[in-house]
């Protein structure tokens, strides 16, 4: 028995579909999650930095915070591409074939939600890279003054130790989104 090479084509985007979906609704929030959690952490770092007599006021810790605040604007972009998925998830599943999405128009979406993970992840990774190197630098200082009048006050808070956890989740965060998309542009690309 030889099967219709259109049910066999049906049967197959409809499992594309269903991927897209799952994988979709995944990504979306895995990544709406973890940029909340980093959002608002960053959000309390900054309204602490701006008060008086606070060790947040430092030129690194601001760019790092800057570039930090880009790499989540960034995930916003692959937020809605996440979500897009599942649209385009339920596109494929149409019984319609005039309401299903290009393959091109499919693997075009896909590609772009690789490039803006990436990018994510790099804008966040340089933001990480100052701030750490900004923690570590007053950290360093930090030993010199142990013993004087000041060594009770600590020049690294947990609040900053926060900002680095914010920045790893938006790393996750991307490379969840990075690791979705380049699952679905191989499962469309499956022969």
């Amino acid at each position: 028995m030889s099967q219709n090479p259109d049910a066999t084509s049906s049967s197959n985007i409809r499992a594309i579909g269903q991927k897209f979906r799952l994988t979709g609704w995944i990504s979306f929030w895995i990544q709406l999650v973890l940029g909340v959690v980093s959002g608002v952490i960053l959000l309390l770092f900054a309204i602490s930095s701006q008060r008086p007599g606070s060790s947040g006021n430092n030129a690194g810790a601001g760019f790092g915070i800057f570039l930090a605040i880009c790499g989540l604007v960034s995930l916003g972009v692959g937020i809605y591409l996440a979500f897009r998925y599942t649209r385009l998830g339920a596109q494929l599943l149409s019984a319609n074939p005039n309401n299903r999405p290009r393959k091109s128009e499919t693997i075009q979406v896909l590609r772009l939600g690789v490039m803006v993970s990436l990018v994510g992840i790099l804008l966040t990774l340089l933001g990480a890279q100052a701030i750490v190197g900004t923690l570590a630098a007053r950290a360093i200082t930090q030993t010199q003054f142990l013993f004087s009048p000041q060594g009770n006050q600590p020049f690294i808070s947990g609040l900053d130790m926060f900002v680095v956890q914010a920045n790893t989740n938006t790393v996750m965060a991307h490379f969840g989104g990075l690791v979705a998309s380049l699952w679905l542009l191989n499962r469309i690309n499956k022969p």
